[in-house]
């Protein structure tokens, strides 16, 4: 199954679950919590206040190597918007992405996709969890800070 696909089947619109797709099309789907919407909007209200111009995306879908993975919150910036209007799923990381985690969430699916949005052209992933703590990692490791924010 391609994402074309996910997103035009009737049965698979409305679900209270976040849906995937690994490298062989196969879905894959995670419930979202009420606390999760939260923290979505959270962070999202946070990266706006910081970054006056760009996109904030909610459930931005990009494709990697491991398939369809779709970040809870990125952004992306006006040159990116230029290159990539709103492709779906886009074919390059915007420069922000942000994963919030669930209890289901282990802590190697999350390394993996951080690598997965960094290898996809990511400048930053912050993993948010389920207190609001977020942790930010680039290419060179764990950051005590983003520098995407101060940029």
């Amino acid at each position: 199954m391609d994402w074309a696909s996910v997103i035009n089947d009737p049965l698979l619109k409305n679900l209270p679950f976040k849906i995937e797709l690994n490298k062989w099309g196969k879905i894959l789907m995670s419930p979202a919590s009420n606390n999760h919407g939260r923290l979505q909007y959270e962070i999202g209200r946070r990266i706006d206040r910081h970054k006056r111009s760009g996109t904030i995306i909610m459930e931005c879908s990009i494709q990697t190597t491991d398939g369809v993975k779709v970040a809870d919150i990125a952004w992306a910036s006006e040159a990116f918007i230029a290159r990539h209007g709103f492709e779906t799923p886009y074919s390059r990381a915007p420069e922000i992405c942000v994963e919030i985690t669930s209890p289901s969430n282990s802590k190697g699916e999350m390394d993996e996709k951080i690598a997965l949005y960094l290898a996809s052209g990511a400048s930053e992933v912050w993993i948010v969890d389920e207190t609001g703590r977020i942790a930010f990692h680039s290419h060179e490791g764990e950051l005590p800070k983003s520098l995407e924010l101060e940029s």
